[in-house]
């Protein structure tokens, strides 16, 4: 989960950062901002899941950044020296509203709410995404859902070149060079992949039939793929994989 502070003093934005590093560690922080225009650039950059906002702040407060945006698509936890403030924050549908100095209990409290807030949020998406996958009548625009730990990525059967698993994790491996480590064992994966052309060579591999360049035999049989890499084929797998091939 990604997290942008904003307060207007530079030592209250060192102290949280610290706090949330050391305390918090399903957030990762991406930036810090001491005024509301360098928090909306950062916002635009980054696009957070979390904000920790203080709310007195030179220019304009973070009740009227909150207000001038035209989205608020992430969990809001204010930090503030006054408790005065409590009511328009909950108004304003914030995770919490945490006083300054900053108590740790709370603060790991606090996240955690968000956390379950932002998990639910992904999960969301991934059955929204599931359902377009089923709907959809071009196989060529589908997608599957990839869930890590701090997001979930969708991405196009065509554009994995393999998957390789090493006890209940699988790594996928992308044109782009990007690799995505789900926590989910390869089987999983087997039956949705093979519509579009995938075959299981080896246990612990599974690849994309138009990513296979060669078939290599030295010291054993391999696979040599568009990225490179050489992936082994079992003994049990090759009948299967030559008839693939030829198909």
């Amino acid at each position: 989960m990604k997290a942008l502070l904003i307060d207007d003093e530079r030592s209250n934005l060192e102290n949280l950062r610290i706090l949330v590093e050391t305390y918090c560690p399903q957030v990762g922080i991406c930036g810090a901002a001491e005024d509301a225009r360098s928090a909306s650039n950062l916002l635009h950059i980054h696009k957070p899941d979390l904000v920790f906002l203080d709310i007195q702040m030179p220019g304009q407060s973070g009740f009227d950044w909150l207000r001038s945006l035209p989205t608020i698509d992430f969990e809001v936890i204010f930090v503030t020296a006054y408790d005065q403030y409590a009511i328009q924050a909950m108004r304003l549908s914030a995770v919490d509203y945490l006083l300054k100095p900053v108590c740790i209990e709370e603060l790991q409290a606090a996240v955690q709410r968000a956390y379950r807030q932002y998990s639910l949020k992904v999960e969301n998406r991934r059955l929204a995404n599931l359902v377009h996958y089923w709907k959809d009548d071009k196989p060529h625009s589908r997608r599957i859902a990839l869930p890590t730990l701090k997001e979930t990525h969708f991405v196009k059967p065509g554009e994995i070149i393999r998957c390789e698993s090493a006890n209940n994790y699988t790594t996928f491996y992308l044109e782009s060079g990007e690799s995505i480590l789900i926590c989910k064992p390869i089987f999983f994966y087997d039956d949705l992949l093979k519509p579009y052309g995938f075959v299981r060579c080896h246990q612990s591999h599974l690849v994309n039939k138009a990513s296979i360049k060669s078939w290599k035999r030295e010291s054993g049989d391999f696979l040599l793929l568009t990225d490179g890499s050489e992936v082994p084929v079992s003994r049990s797998k090759k009948d299967g994989i030559k008839q693939l091939l030829r198909s």
